[in-house]
C-alpha cells in the first residue's frame, strides 16, 4: 500500500510544479530574493521516526529529477539539506516551511501535518532542464476547518473501489480529509454485514434506474482495503447507515424489519416498534464498528415523514406510542433516534445525522450534527445554540448533485439557484452572521453528490470537478486570504492535472469544450424550491 502511496506523490503531486499555483490557498507565504537548488550532493534529513514515510516520499520525488541520485540523512549539518523535523509547537494539521539557500526546513507535530507540508514543497518546486529549485521563502499553514470532506453516495449508482480509490487520490491533493461513505439507501445496500447475508443478496440487487440491475457491493475486505488506502493520504471514512428512513433495501431483504408502506414508499422505514429492529440494528453497527476506526457514524435521520404513513394507523405502532407516552408519531421518530443513538454509542462511537435530528433529545455529547437544508438556516441556529458540533453541507451551494451552468438540462435547482464554481467559492462568508458566535462549534464543511441522476463514472466526475476544489479551498483557507481571480487560475492549473489523470470535467472557462455528460433516463432538470 504504501508503495501506491508513494506513486501517487511521484506522479500526481510532481503534475504541477508551476509556481505557487496551489489549491488549497496557504495561508501565508512571504518570499525572498534566490532559490535553493537541488543537486545531487543535497540531503533529505528525517529527524523523527513517525514523520519517516514523508521522508522517503520526498526523497523519491527529488531522484527522479536529480542525476547521481540524492542522498538520504539523519543528521543535521545546515548545509545544501532538505530537512523534516517535528515541531510540538505546531498544532494538528499545521506545517511551517522555511527555504534559504543553503536549507529547506519542513516543520510539524503530526504525520499529518507532515504530509501536508512534504505535499506542499513537492508542489513549489521548479523543474527545469537544469533540475530542481525552490524559491526562497517562508511558509506557515494550517487548516480552517478540521473538517474538510466529500460525500458520496453509493446506494443510487455503485461506482467501486477503483473510482473511490481514485477520488481518494483527488480529495488527497486538495488537502481533503474526511470522506463520507453513504452507503445504504433506497436503492441498493452496498456493503457486505456477515449476520445478514440477504443485505447483499437480495438489497444490492438494482439502482436508481434499474431496479432489476445485478447486485454490486463491497464486500468486508474491500472495505478494509479502502479505509486503508484513505488511512495513508489522512483521510478519515465515515460510514452511513441510514435509518429510520430511506431503509427500501434492507427491508426488502429482511421484510420483517418494515412498517409497511405501499407503492412508492413499501418498506421506506424500518419497524420502530419493534425489538427485533433494534438487535438488527445493534448488529450491523457492531460490524461496522469493526471496519471502520472512524470515531463517527452517520445514521441519517432525515426525511422520515416521506415514507411512515402506516404509523399513523398500524395498531401495534399505535399503542407503542402510547404504552411508551410518545405523544404522536414525531415522538414515536425521535424515539427511534435517540435508541439508534444510544446504540452507535455504545459501540464507542459519535453519531452523526442530518439536521432533523437536532429536535430528538440528543444531547450534544452524544452526536454531531450535518446541516442539509439551506432553506432552514434556523435549523444551522438551533444546533449552534444547542451545543451540538456541526458539520456544514447545505444544499446551496454544497450539494454537487445541482447544475453548475445555466446551460445544464440535467440536475437540480433550487428555483433560479444552482451551484457555480463561483457561488461555492463564496461561501461560507454568505452565512457569516449565523456562525459567528460559535466558531468553536463549526467542525468544518463538506461537498455532498447524491446520485440519482449520476449513473457512471464520466458524469461523476463531471459533476464533481473542478467544483470540489472550491470546497477545498473553502475548508482550509481563511477568508483573508482568498481571491477568487487568483483562485480562477489555479483552476486552469488543476484542468491540466485532471487532464493528466484522464479525469472527466466540466471546463467554466469553455462550456461547450466539455458538453454534459447524459443519464440513462436523459432526466431534465429538476426545479425545487
Amino acid at each position: 500500500m504504501y508503495q501506491r502511496l508513494f506513486l501517487f506523490v511521484i506522479l500526481v503531486l510532481s503534475s504541477v510544479c508551476v509556481h505557487a499555483q496551489i489549491i488549497p490557498q496557504p495561508q501565508k507565504i512571504v518570499y525572498s530574493e534566490g532559490n535553493f537548488i537541488v543537486n545531487n550532493r543535497t540531503e533529505v534529513v528525517c529527524l523523527s521516526f513517525r514523520i519517516q514515510k514523508q521522508a522517503e516520499v520526498l526523497a523519491g520525488y527529488l531522484k527522479s529529477y536529480v542525476k547521481g541520485g540524492i542522498k538520504t540523512s539523519t543528521k543535521y549539518t545546515g548545509k545544501n539539506q532538505i530537512v523534516l523535523k517535528e515541531n510540538n509547537q505546531l498544532n494538528g494539521e499545521e506545517y511551517f516551511i522555511t527555504a534559504d539557500k543553503g536549507v529547506v526546513s519542513c516543520e510539524a507535530a503530526t504525520p499529518a501535518g507532515m504530509f501536508y507540508a512534504v505535499q506542499t514543497l513537492i508542489r513549489f518546486f521548479n523543474v527545469s532542464d537544469e533540475g530542481l529549485s525552490l524559491k526562497l521563502m517562508t511558509m506557515k499553514d494550517s487548516p480552517r476547518y478540521s473538517w474538510r470532506g466529500m460525500m458520496l453516495d453509493e446506494s443510487r449508482h455503485f461506482f467501486g473501489k477503483e473510482v473511490v480509490k481514485q477520488l481518494l487520490d483527488v480529495m488527497a491533493y486538495l488537502k481533503m480529509n474526511r470522506f463520507h461513505w453513504h452507503l445504504t439507501d433506497e436503492p441498493g445496500w452496498r456493503i457486505e454485514i456477515k449476520k445478514y447475508p440477504k443485505l447483499t443478496e437480495i438489497g444490492a440487487t438494482g439502482n436508481w434506474h434499474d431496479r432489476n440491475a445485478p447486485r454490486k457491493f463491497y464486500t468486508q475486505d474491500e472495505v478494509r482495503e479502502i479505509v486503508a488506502y484513505a488511512a495513508e493520504r489522512h483521510i478519515m471514512v465515515i460510514p452511513e447507515i441510514d435509518m429510520p428512513g430511506h431503509a427500501i433495501a434492507a427491508t426488502r431483504a429482511y421484510p420483517e424489519l418494515s412498517a409497511g408502506g405501499t407503492g412508492r414508499w413499501e418498506g421506506f422505514t424500518f419497524h420502530p416498534a419493534k425489538e427485533t429492529t433494534y438487535r438488527f440494528i445493534d448488529d450491523v453497527m457492531t460490524e461496522i464498528a469493526e471496519l471502520f476506526p472512524s470515531p463517527y457514524v452517520h445514521i441519517g435521520g432525515d426525511e422520515v415523514h416521506f415514507g411512515n404513513k402506516i404509523w399513523y394507523t398500524d395498531p401495534e405502532i399505535q399503542q407503542f406510542i402510547k404504552d411508551n407516552r410518545l405523544e404522536n408519531e414525531i415522538g414515536l421518530e425521535h424515539y427511534f433516534i435517540r435508541r439508534a443513538c444510544d446504540i452507535v454509542n455504545r459501540k464507542g462511537r459519535i453519531m452523526i445525522g442530518w439536521d432533523e435530528i437536532i429536535a430528538s433529545g440528543i444531547t450534544p455529547d452524544k452526536a454531531v450534527v450535518m446541516w442539509w437544508r439551506h432553506d432552514k438556516p434556523e435549523q444551522l441556529t438551533a444546533a449552534l445554540e444547542k451545543g451540538f458540533k456541526v458539520i456544514m453541507t447545505p444544499r446551496i451551494p454544497c450539494y454537487f448533485d445541482f447544475v453548475q451552468d445555466d446551460s445544464h438540462k440535467i440536475g437540480r435547482r433550487w428555483g433560479a439557484k444552482f451551484n457555480t464554481l463561483q457561488t461555492i467559492y463564496a461561501f461560507p462568508g454568505n452565512i457569516s452572521s449565523l456562525v459567528v458566535n460559535y466558531s468553536d462549534r463549526i467542525l468544518g464543511m463538506q461537498a455532498s453528490l447524491w446520485t440519482e441522476r449520476v449513473a457512471d463514472v464520466k458524469r461523476l466526475y463531471f459533476m464533481l470537478f473542478p467544483r470540489l476544489a472550491g470546497i477545498a479551498e473553502d475548508a482550509w483557507t481563511n477568508p483573508e486570504s482568498k481571491d477568487y481571480p487568483q483562485f480562477e487560475m489555479k483552476i486552469k492549473q488543476f484542468l491540466h492535472y485532471l487532464n493528466q489523470k484522464g479525469i472527466n470535467y466540466f471546463n467554466p472557462f469553455d462550456p461547450e469544450s466539455t458538453p454534459e455528460p447524459w443519464g440513462p433516463d436523459k432526466a431534465d432538470v429538476i426545479a425545487e424550491g
